[in-house]
């Protein structure tokens, strides 16, 4: 199996570990992190891979803002819905928001298309763009290697665990979505009873 896998991710690892990262967060990045550490990807390859993903993803979306953005308000309703909030952010922390974008739940895709969507210039965004995304991709890469390894100072052979850590590591990433999508839930509460009693009174 060990060689297996090894030969499957020498050819397909890194353009997987990008286009995820283009699309989406952090988690598969910490995995592969931890597929480093076991020896069946580069950790220097999947920083590398995953800052260039996640640059050229906010590159995308920031553009698909500035020439398409209308359109998708009025196609997307999370972006309608979000429009606002994320519109008084920029406005107060512009240059922050933009550093930042990659690392807040919900919004990273949403803030680099609205970021777009302003008078933000292209070029400030392009150096934050760059920083962002070498950072993120160090700090997630790195947090999934030093998982493997701290684990190697509980285990002699962490080659024979290597099924039992990634299962480890999937638990503990679908326990922190799960705790994110909880809190977003329980912050929507209040608003969304608000909605249903209105629509109890207009049915009346």
């Amino acid at each position: 199996m060990h060689n297996v896998l090894k030969e499957y991710l020498e050819i397909h690892g890194y353009w997987v570990l990008f286009i995820w990262t283009f699309m989406e967060g952090e988690a598969g990045l910490i995995l592969a992190g931890l597929l480093a550490f076991q020896g069946y990807l580069n950790i220097f390859g999947v920083i590398a891979t995953a800052c260039g993903g996640a640059f050229f993803g906010d590159q995308f979306y920031f553009y698909l803002g500035r020439w398409k953005g209308k359109l998708l308000l009025r196609l997307f309703t999370t972006i309608a819905r979000r429009f606002r909030k994320a519109l008084k952010l920029i406005e107060k922390y512009g240059t922050f928001v933009a550093f930042v974008s990659r690392y807040t739940y919900g919004f990273r895709i949403i803030l680099p298309i609205i970021l777009g969507m302003t008078s933000f210039p292209a070029l400030r965004f392009l150096w934050l763009n760059i920083l962002s995304a070498l950072s993120w991709a160090t700090i997630f890469a790195l947090a999934g290697y030093f998982f493997g390894k701290s684990a190697s100072f509980f285990v002699e052979d962490v080659s024979k665990y290597e099924v039992h850590l990634m299962a480890a590591l999937a638990v503990l990433i679908f326990g922190m979505w799960l705790f994110h999508f909880i809190h977003a839930w329980w912050r929507r509460r209040p608003a969304m009873e608000r909605l249903q009693r209105m629509r109890n009174r207009n049915k009346e």
